[in-house]
């Protein structure tokens, strides 16, 4: 396959994929900000978002003050912002334009529908029918356009490009909002003290909830959370299980470059199948997801390098 095709796939899957992940990020800081709490704590909240995404100078260009409102727009809306929603779903659509014949018609018809209605709402018009409602259709077409993608298109090296791209954005994604939100819901260090809405507003936004009391069917536990969305490879937004994935499409599309790339997957894939939460834990989780997210930036660098359009 041409670098420049699969350069395009590969990064239409991201965009789609980082769309519906900054979708959840935000869903879920919006449900905790219904909890009471002052207001310092919720703006700082919000401010968490921009600190995750190395945003705040951005931000801070454009915007006086950090709140929910100025941080929904601008992580929304704002076109000025390359990472916002509007701003993904823009380069998944432009992504898939370019490779337009590879793609089946359900495919390309999903994503530039999606952007197409994305196009047409405004801010205000989001905010006065409901965030949540917008969040919930961001996630749905991320997934119509997914399902339609792996129920429709060959299973060659497209697809493949396709798949590797989401499963390295979700991976990044999930270990982002984990890490965000893991010590804001912490209460004094004490794992036996959570508040049950707030940590159930996380599952939910890694659909893992229902997942959560299938597995352990016990109450909600910051350390079996952190269990859930790392180490378990039948979770399906979990670090472990994106991290299987990707190991397997590098091994179905490997080149003669590519090895040291597929090794250093190989390693990650191994520490975390092979880790246990409570040294997870004692070492600290921060430091844990901070050097998966490294790691996951690494791979990024070594797929660019090894199959895609070289960067300019």
């Amino acid at each position: 396959m041409l670098s420049r095709t699969a350069d395009h796939l590969y990064w239409m899957a991201r965009f789609t994929e980082r769309a519906e992940n900054l979708a959840r990020l935000l869903d879920v800081t919006h449900q905790m900000s219904l909890v009471p709490q002052s207001v310092a704590t919720e703006n700082q909240n919000w401010g968490a978002i921009l600190a995750l995404n190395s945003l705040e100078t951005a931000f801070n260009d454009s915007y006086d003050e950090v709140n929910a409102e100025n941080v929904l727009r601008f992580m929304v809306s704002d076109a000025g912002n390359p990472t916002s929603i509007t701003s993904c779903l823009r380069s998944a659509r432009e992504n898939a334009h370019a490779v337009r014949g590879t793609l089946t018609a359900e495919t390309w018809e999903s994503c530039n529908a999606t952007w197409i209605e994305m196009r047409d709402q405004s801010f205000e018009r989001i905010l006065s029918a409901g965030v949540g409602e917008f969040f919930d259709w961001v996630k749905l077409r991320s997934a119509v356009t997914r399902g339609v993608t792996f129920g429709t298109m060959l299973q060659d090296e497209a697809l493949h490009f396709i798949r590797l791209g989401g499963l390295l954005e979700r991976g990044d994604n999930t270990a982002r909002i984990l890490d965000v939100k893991y010590h804001v819901l912490r209460i004094n260090g004490d794992e036996g003290t959570t508040d049950f809405y707030q940590w159930g507003a996380l599952l939910r936004s890694l659909s893992a909830f229902e997942v959560y009391r299938k597995v352990y069917r016990d109450v909600i536990t910051p350390a079996r959370v952190a269990e859930l969305l790392m180490l378990r490879m039948d979770m399906p937004r979990s670090l472990h299980a994106c991290v299987d994935g990707i190991v397997r499409v590098l091994k179905r599309i490997a080149n003669s470059s590519s090895a040291e790339t597929a090794r250093r997957a190989g390693m990650l894939h191994a520490q975390l199948h092979f880790a246990r939460i409570d040294d997870v834990l004692a070492h600290g989780l921060h430091e844990y997801l901070t050097d998966f997210m490294d790691r996951i930036y690494d791979l990024g660098d070594g797929i660019g390098r090894d199959f895609l359009v070289p960067a300019t």
